[in-house]
């Protein structure tokens, strides 16, 4: 039976409740829990994200009741299987409800995961394969762990706190170390492909000259964490969970991400999910606050 058509706003609802799904799914697994914080817990972390289009599709045929396949629901290694496989889960999905986990109970949390199955659900949407899997650890409302998936080249980006960030380039490829870079005479801002607004020009414009790469979802902030831009900055809203795994990578390879006051990120200290604006900046000895607010 054809699936039905979904538009970005399906994409967009499917996306925040199976994010709550996922942290609700991993959190309650003790295998999971029991990950070490450190590079072979990553590298557990890495083996599920191999494997979690798969597994949302399988996730979603338990909820809806759906008979189980073994074999056809494990994409191949093209793109074109890899978004028909999210497109199945996501045509599950969309006429599923969940809940939002209760503050009351969340902010007991000390340590749990926090996952983005699909961030830059826009671009997935357009076939531009600039979308992303993210997945945190969070102790004490901080990431210590995080990894970033880019599911159709393979790429995968991790930090680990106390190890450093690093990038996988393909599956199986050893994992080699990455790190920010010193500021440059002209600063190479990554920006959203599908947010960028009046204001943020505003901003940057106050940067004087300046080269600006638009890509999306969490590549931006891997763009700073391998030193091939200089600062990511994003005005609007985003949720805790598009901003914890990256954030990580970013301040393991030596840069920083903070709000627009200078404050670093902290997450589940409030019963919104919703972060406040944000910088990530790969040399943070530039007060790149002052340039951007400069009147």
């Amino acid at each position: 039976m054809p699936q039905p058509s979904l538009t970005a706003e399906d994409l967009i609802a499917w996306n925040d409740r199976t994010s709550q799904e996922w942290r609700k799914l991993l959190t309650e697994h003790p295998e999971v829990l029991a990950l070490p914080c450190d590079i072979a817990g990553a590298d557990a972390v890495n083996k599920l994200l191999r494997h979690i289009v798969a597994v949302e599709l399988r996730y979603a045929q338990q909820l809806s009741g759906q008979p189980l396949t073994e074999h056809a629901d494990v994409p191949s290694d093209s793109a074109e299987s890899l978004y028909a496989t999210h497109d199945r889960a996501t045509a599950i999905f969309r006429d599923l409800l969940s809940k939002p986990i209760d503050w009351d109970e969340r902010r007991k949390w000390e340590r749990y995961w926090l996952v983005d199955p699909l961030d830059g659900t826009r671009e997935f949407v357009k076939r531009n394969g600039e979308f992303t899997v993210n997945i945190a650890l969070i102790e004490n409302n901080a990431p210590v762990l995080g990894v970033v998936l880019l599911p159709v080249t393979g790429a995968l980006y991790y930090g680990v706190v106390g190890e450093g960030a690093f990038l996988e380039s393909a599956p199986g490829a050893l994992p080699q170390p990455i790190a920010t870079r010193a500021a440059g005479a002209v600063p190479v801002v990554a920006g959203s492909r599908s947010h960028s607004n009046e204001r943020q020009a505003a901003m940057l414009g106050n940067l004087g000259d300046h080269r600006l790469v638009s890509v999306g979802s969490s590549i931006k902030f891997c763009m700073v964490a391998r030193g091939e831009a200089d600062l990511y900055l994003r005005l609007g809203a985003t949720s805790e969970w598009d901003t914890a795994a990256a954030q990580c990578v970013v301040e393991q390879a030596g840069g920083a991400v903070t709000d627009l006051h200078g404050q670093p990120f902290r997450y589940n200290t409030k019963a919104s999910l919703i972060n406040p604006e944000f910088l990530a900046a790969g040399d943070p000895s530039v007060d790149w606050l002052a340039r951007l607010q400069a009147s």
